[in-house]
């Protein structure tokens, strides 16, 4: 984190507009740019079938077993300790009136809200958004790269998979935890509870002719949504 501010402190009065990372994103969309699509196919079918085999089913014990009032507390929780990252990025990408609200909102629902389990702030019309590393290199003008699937987290591309290594590290608050046991079974909780959250996208996705292709354009239009702030620009090559 201290990393991070360091960053934001030296770079900005030269922050790039949209423009620098529309040209670095253009660079990157041509072309479909998948040019590991043979491997990235097969950790595809191997994320799939771990899915498939262990998470999903885990999912769906979980939903059924869960009254809906627990797993709304728990969702809330987690995305609660998203906000710091979020926070963090909102500097990092020049907007500290952003981080002010985020911040503020990361304080209600951690004090109000009981740690989390209420989303105090959203009641308060305090707007819930979501900014990461992967973003805040696109602000600044790093080019997506090939996209990649990771294996067990899914759809990436070469910026935003490098964007994982400093949340990881500085801003993700369960990788902070002393008692490995604790770390761990939180991990899971969040990826059970995350899994039972997108039961009824699976079935859109197997509706897809080639699921893959699906979650791969998916992915880029989402990352391109959250990189503009939700007002991309029309002449973008995946758009």
């Amino acid at each position: 984190m201290v990393l991070s501010l360091t960053m934001y402190a030296a770079g900005c009065t030269t922050l790039p507009n949209k423009d620098s990372h529309a040209e670095a994103e253009e660079q990157t969309q041509v072309n479909g740019h998948d040019p590991w699509e043979g491997l990235n196919r097969s950790m595809y079918r191997f994320n799939d079938n771990v899915d498939r085999v262990i998470i999903k089913p885990v999912a769906k014990g979980y939903r059924r077993i869960t009254p809906r009032p627990v797993r709304h507390g728990v969702g809330n929780f987690f995305r609660n300790l998203l906000e710091p990252n979020t926070v963090v990025n909102d500097l990092l990408q020049g907007k500290p009136l952003q981080a002010i609200s985020d911040a503020s909102r990361f304080l209600l629902n951690s004090t109000l809200g009981i740690a989390g389990l209420f989303d105090v702030a959203t009641k308060l019309g305090v707007e819930r958004r979501q900014e990461d590393f992967g973003q805040t290199m696109a602000v600044w003008g790093v080019p997506s790269g090939p996209f990649v699937v990771l294996p067990f987290i899914g759809s990436s591309n070469v910026r935003d998979a490098f964007g994982l290594l400093p949340y990881y590290y500085f801003t993700d608050p369960r990788l902070q935890l002393d008692e490995r046991e604790a770390r761990i079974l939180l991990i899971a909780l969040d990826v059970i509870d995350f899994r039972s959250q997108l039961l009824g996208a699976t079935r859109l996705l197997d509706m897809q002719l080639d699921p893959y292709l699906f979650s791969r354009e998916s992915y880029r239009q989402k990352r391109l949504d959250l990189i503009y702030d939700g007002d991309p620009p029309l002449d973008e090559p995946s758009l």
